[in-house]
């Protein structure tokens, strides 16, 4: 095993250097095996997956959010001593990563086609060996605690047979058919994508307004409206509402397709909204879906208008060839000059566009593969009724809920050549669809030898939706010991990702894995936000307002980065990434590292973590003061609430917690409050405060180690006794036994008036060397007796030279500052805090100004001339200027009066 050696004391330097060290204390962790996961019956288990970054390109900022939190997950967990596995992987990203090869393939002046299916496969692997490395290089920088052992790939040998078994399971059970239905169809991908894949957002548009002449009745039109009026092309029907008497009449008769005058029926149909336009709408059976179904119903002819890439084909006559957007153009032209477009409107309405490309969708009537989702549907929702699957926050239950019961069958199929190709190979004499996990070699139906495999490759999210028990080695599971881990590690803990993706990914793995397995993939969905820029907008590419996590890394080091991007974080809201969370970082770690440089300069070779016992030791000792019982207590409370946090699944607040503790209790009160025992070797409590600093110093580096793993092992190293690495200590313990709630309110007390004291300085602008003494009045007799023992915090911490204790309220000096406490006054006479005489000179300096201002304004304003004929707007400001001029003067004349 390697070793994490660290420097002696004398050798330490004066900041943590990350760059230094991060890199080397990783290679020692994993060297070491301390990310691995075993079956172990006698622990409970702890199971991540990794949702699997896409091979398209290098890790972004939102990765390094998902990345963070799940590793706090984990490392919480292992130091609870739980088996704790996080599987990490790579997606093969169908879409996105072919569409980065074509790309790459058209800077060099060819295409897919151009190559031939085998040496654009060998590219894409080629691609993702390069990606997938270097995604692997930036988590383990990030300081990922996975076991690399496992790391998994969608497209690699076990998880593909999984992918094509279940495939063939689900097209043997009836759950996957092959049909004709009108699909989402992205021009620019040139593929089918499923309705979850289709953004929508309203768009500016128009309704226009097109005339549709009645057969046998010259002179009379039927006008529909349309957002889309290039469809025209493929009309075959215009439906009106059977309740809208204003058309009875017309319903069965047949109108005139404007510019390609061809006849199509007019139906009746429940479908169109009378309010909607004028009440008529144009049927276009194969671009629209809903124009689809009402085409079912009335049997009308389906008529596709345009190819793959949204030009208009052949049965666009005369406008054959243009794309869709010049053929709107021509169409529009067209019917004004033959006299059919009645208007245009101004009208805003949602337009879908493909996820990946951003181009607006195609809506088309497609044959593809399809997945029946009611029945697969049904269970998600009971399972996440039952409370089998929890989402964090719960809000987010509703959505999916919502998604689950309005779903539409899957389209699973995509125009891809990057992906897992469909196990169907089709006959070419008798039509049979040949589905098998090998590949046959005759026909089922008729034994011909004479089939062709389908081209096309599944949706990312089919294989993706496996990914919980998939990387088990599910459903072979050939590993030696897979089955057992399977039994073990699954059902997963946690899923941490985005809200972003509850469509594409959560709700399939749910259900997938309740169909596959019998069991939801995870016991809870914790849905984080997006990574917005300091402005709030959301990064991208496009706006060159991304960040690059490895540039951070390198200026900043690891753990500022997780830092920046966990601090003040709420579970499903977006967070804004900024500059000064980095600098709050470094100046955090700098913190940390001159904590640990004092304490090792007291601690001596024997100094250890305390045990339960040693702490029960330490608790009975007589030597334990008012700030060690406070500051035992408030580590306490932070360990419960840290604890409480990752209960709660609040991550950033459990970060935000343990940095207000260290950085304003412990550092600013207790460290400075105890310093005076640490360089008087002869107190009696010297070794005492050495004691309590050791354990809250370690106990508060080990509650941050899930967030920050280098700088707390490195410091971890440093502390005298140390074990093998902090990522196998265990995590603190709140002492069970430790009641010090007036001790809490006792130090809380005195912070306050050592505060307000601290205060009063600072606005007096007194100079530190100043030293006054102070009154206090109490009537209760702990209160007493604590600032009595309390002296030589306020006489070190806020520059008070003593205390007098009044045994009467009525002895409070007259002219002095009071502080108000719990059943206490301290009170500051203002002769400590300023020179009276100086004083006294000049008020009375200010009070002959003021008279002399006073007087010549009352001059001015009796002058009947100047207020006659100046404008009344500087007339009333002079008249403002005596009144402020006269408040002055009452206050300087009471000041006066008080000091005598």
């Amino acid at each position: 095993m390697g070793e994490l050696k660290m420097p002696n004391f004398e050798e330490m330097p004066k900041h943590f250097e990350p760059k230094e060290r991060e890199r080397e204390i990783y290679q020692r962790w994993e060297q070491n095996g301390y990310f691995k996961a075993h079956v172990n019956p006698a622990k409970k288990s702890f199971t991540i997956v990794m949702p699997p970054p896409n091979i398209t390109s290098q890790l972004h900022i939102g990765h390094a959010l998902d990345n963070t939190f799940q590793d706090a997950f984990i490392r919480y967990h292992r130091m609870l001593g739980e088996e704790a596995l996080w599987i990490p992987g790579v997606d093969h990203a169908a879409i996105a990563t072919e569409a980065k090869i074509v790309e790459q393939l058209r800077s060099e002046g060819l295409t897919k086609q151009d190559i031939g299916y085998d040496a654009y496969m060998k590219r894409a692997y080629a691609w993702k060996e390069k990606y997938a490395g270097r995604i692997i290089e930036q988590l383990r920088y990030l300081g990922s605690s996975c076991d690399w052992d496992r790391c998994r790939f969608t497209m690699d040998e076990g998880f593909s047979q999984a992918v094509l078994a279940v495939f063939v399971k689900y097209y043997e059970k009836g759950y996957i058919y092959r049909g004709k239905r009108i699909i989402n169809w992205c021009p620019n991908c040139r593929t089918s994508i499923s309705d979850a894949e289709v953004n929508f957002s309203e768009q500016e548009g128009n309704l226009w307004y097109i005339r549709y002449e009645i057969e046998n009745e010259p002179g009379r039109y039927i006008t529909v409206a349309t957002t889309r009026p290039e469809t025209i092309l493929g009309d075959t029907a215009v439906a009106v509402n059977p309740a809208d008497a204003r058309f009875s009449d017309l319903v069965n008769k047949r109108c005139r397709l404007p510019l390609l005058n061809r006849w199509i029926p007019i139906v009746a149909d429940d479908y169109v909204e009378q309010e909607f336009g004028t009440g008529c709408v144009k049927i276009t059976p194969a671009h629209d879906p809903n124009d689809y179904e009402v085409g079912l119903r009335h049997n009308l002819p389906v008529i596709n208008i345009m190819d793959d890439s949204a030009n208009i084909n052949s049965n666009g006559g005369i406008y054959a060839g243009l794309n869709r957007d010049e053929a709107r153009r021509r169409i529009v032209d067209d019917l004004e000059k033959s006299g059919n477009l009645v208007k245009i409107e101004a009208y805003k309405h949602n337009v879908g566009s493909c996820y990946r490309c951003h181009k607006t969708i195609e809506p088309r009537l497609s044959e593809q593969w399809f997945v029946k989702m009611k029945d697969l549907a049904d269970k998600a929702l009971k399972a996440a009724a039952d409370g089998d699957v929890t989402f964090v926050p719960s809000r987010f239950k509703g959505i999916y809920d919502n998604w689950m019961n309005n779903i539409r069958d899957w389209c699973i199929s995509r125009q891809l050549w990057w992906g897992h190709r469909i196990p169907a190979w089709y006959c070419q004499d008798c039509g049979e669809i040949n589905v098998s996990l090998t590949v046959p070699t005759t026909c089922s139906k008729c034994q011909s030898k004479n089939l062709l495999r389908d081209n096309d490759t599944l949706d990312t999210w089919f294989s993706s939706a496996l990914w919980p028990f998939g990387v088990f080695g599910w459903p072979n599971f050939s590993a030696p010991g897979s089955k057992e881990e399977f039994s073990y590690f699954y059902p997963t803990d946690i899923l941490v990702t985005g809200y972003d993706i509850i469509f594409f990914w959560v709700a399939r793995m749910i259900f997938q894995s309740l169909e596959l397995t019998g069991k939801a993939p995870f016991h809870h969905v914790l849905l984080h936000g997006l990574m917005r820029d300091a402005n709030g907008i959301k990064m991208s590419k496009s706006l060159n307002n991304g960040v690059d996590p490895l540039k951070i890394i390198d200026e900043y080091g690891a753990d500022a980065l997780r830092y920046a991007i966990v601090s003040g974080t709420a579970s499903g809201n977006d967070q804004r990434y900024s500059k000064e969370k980095l600098e709050t970082a470094r100046a955090f770690i700098n913190k940390l590292w001159n904590a640990l440089r004092f304490i090792l300069g007291h601690l001596d070779a024997a100094s250890t973590y305390p045990t339960q016992a040693d702490l029960q030791n330490l608790l009975a000792s007589p030597a334990l003061k008012l700030e060690d019982r406070w500051i035992l207590q408030r580590v306490n409370s932070l360990i419960d609430n840290v604890n409480n946090n990752f209960c709660n699944y609040e991550i950033g607040t459990a970060l935000d917690n343990i940095y207000s503790f260290f950085w304003n209790e412990y550092c600013d009160w207790y460290v400075e409050i105890v310093k005076s025992r640490l360089f008087d070797t002869a107190d009696s409590s010297h070794q005492t405060a050495l004691q309590c600093l050791r354990y809250v110093l370690e106990s508060v580096v080990r509650l941050l180690h899930p967030f920050m793993p280098f700088v707390t092992e490195e410091i971890y190293q440093y502390l005298p006794n140390h074990g093998e690495t902090i990522m196998l200590e265990s995590w603190p313990q709140a002492i069970e036994t430790l009641n010090a709630e007036t001790a809490v309110a006792d130090m809380n007390m005195l912070i306050q008036g050592i505060r307000e004291i601290r205060n009063l300085r600072a606005e007096k602008k007194l100079k530190p060397s100043l030293r006054f003494k102070v009154s206090a009045y109490t009537d209760n007799e702990h209160i007493s007796q604590l600032l009595h023992a309390a002296v030589p915090y306020f006489e070190r911490l806020c520059g008070v030279s003593s205390i007098e204790f009044l045994s009467s309220q009525s002895q409070a000096p007259k002219l002095a500052v009071t502080i108000v406490l719990p059943q206490t006054h301290i009170y500051i006479p203002l002769s400590e805090l300023i020179d009276l005489e100086e004083e006294k000179q000049r008020l009375a300096t200010e009070r002959e100004q003021l008279e002399k201002e006073k007087q010549r304004l009352e001059n001015k304003l009796a002058n009947s001339e100047f207020v006659n004929k100046a404008p009344a707007k500087v007339v009333e400001n002079e008249r403002a200027k005596l009144t402020v001029v006269c408040q002055k003067l009452t206050a300087v004349n009471a000041r006066i009066v008080e000091l005598g």
